[in-house]
């Protein structure tokens, strides 16, 4: 990751511990002609610098409007917007967006440019040279975990819906703004790559801390993902504005606590990571290369039923039977794939679901992807119960 030593923004020196830039929203209004009611009133609000805030409300409450008043894809009626110290409404459009990542829903790609030529735009725009260019493309690949060799030509119509999300993030993080704005960026793909993207997000905020205003309907996906959430009603209204687990011990009202929802206790299982609780480290594990008589000779020393076979690049892929491999000649067909499996970022919400699909232990990666340990179902239960018990 490039990182500049002075903000895009008049904010001045960026610490090496966050790239990101401090938000400020004073009495920001949105009225539109012919409507009786403003779209958002009067909001005021400081977003951290190199921190997640959530947007989350019920659809038509204005969050998105205020999220793109950010930006100016919207122009605000009146109020203030300042991002690292300098009036957002004084700059040239154009140029405020190039320093501002945006991801959306459905990615928004340009069907007829490759994913590099995707990934390239905003770089381009800014004058950057072609090697500069094709050096961050492929940086941002591997940041997202698509192999440039793989995916540098394909077209948006050629890849899978998570696939096209990783590439909207790598878009907006390709000239390294400050600020990444996300309308929704996960709402169209399933559950599990859903998840998955998430995970992705978090780690990829761990590593570059920049400023990231993210707009959802899904109270679970703000408590997973934010530092802060700001719980907007009508006219994007704020509600309450603090830490998740806040918002989760002390709802401020009927409306917020309706956002919680039933189960309290359980969604704490959101607020805690699988990095937060021991994992199994003495799994058997194998490399696709070896022998299978000597996996399944391992197997039956130590007692046990199943090996998890790694790749070169230490990644789960195969889960192997210790019956299975009496017959196996490899490893690379012996037993069944790995299905879903969860990181070190995952939360244990997370991480029971997939212990739910997969009808027992789920491996878990670390930040690249290598094997870092088993998650069982008894440590999940054991939490649950802990915090029934701090909530009863």
């Amino acid at each position: 990751m490039s990182s500049s030593p002075v903000s895009p923004f008049r904010g001045g020196s960026v610490s090496e511990a966050v790239s990101g830039a401090e938000i400020r929203l004073e009495k920001v209004t949105k009225r539109y002609p012919g409507s009786a009611e403003p779209a958002v009133d009067d909001v005021t609000m400081t977003i951290p610098a190199g921190k997640i805030v959530i947007l989350v409300g019920p659809s038509g409450c204005g969050k998105t409007t205020t999220m793109r008043m950010i930006n100016r894809l919207i122009e605000p009626t009146s109020g203030r917007i300042s991002i690292g110290g300098e009036d957002a409404l004084r700059l040239n459009p154009d140029q405020l967006r190039r320093k501002i990542g945006y991801a959306i829903q459905q990615a928004g790609l340009f069907p007829h440019f490759t994913v590099a030529q995707n990934i390239a735009v905003v770089p381009g725009l800014l004058g950057w040279d072609r090697k500069r260019i094709g050096d961050r493309v492929e940086q941002m690949m591997d940041l997202v975990g698509l192999d440039p060799k793989v995916f540098h030509d394909r077209y948006p119509r050629q890849l899978s819906g998570g696939q096209l999300q990783r590439v909207g993030v790598a878009r907006a993080l390709a000239a390294d703004p400050p600020v990444l704005l996300m309308d929704e960026p996960f709402g169209a793909v399933d559950p599990i790559t859903r998840g998955n993207l998430q995970d992705e997000l978090l780690r990829l905020q761990a590593e570059l801390r920049k400023t990231i205003v993210f707009v959802t309907h899904d109270f679970d996906e703000a408590v997973k993902l934010g530092d802060k959430i700001a719980v907007l009603g009508d006219r994007s209204a704020i509600l309450q504005y603090d830490t998740p687990d806040a918002i989760l011990a002390n709802p401020a009202d009927d409306t917020v606590a309706g956002f919680v929802g039933a189960g309290a206790s359980l969604k704490q299982l959101t607020l805690l990571r699988v990095r937060d609780v021991e994992l199994r480290k003495d799994t058997v594990t194998a490399r696709l290369s070896d022998p299978p008589a000597q996996v399944r000779r391992e197997l039956t020393e130590r007692g046990e039923t199943f090996a998890l076979i790694l790749d070169e690049r230490d990644r789960p892929v195969r889960w192997a039977h210790v019956r299975d491999l009496a017959s196996a000649s490899s490893l690379s067909t012996a037993g069944k794939p790995v299905g879903d499996l969860v990181s070190l970022q995952s939360t244990l919400q997370d991480a029971l679901e997939a212990m739910l699909v997969e009808g027992g232990a789920v491996p878990v990666t670390g930040p690249r992807g290598e094997y870092a340990g088993v998650i069982e179902l008894d440590t999940v239960t054991a939490t649950v119960q802990r915090l029934r018990e701090e909530h009863s």
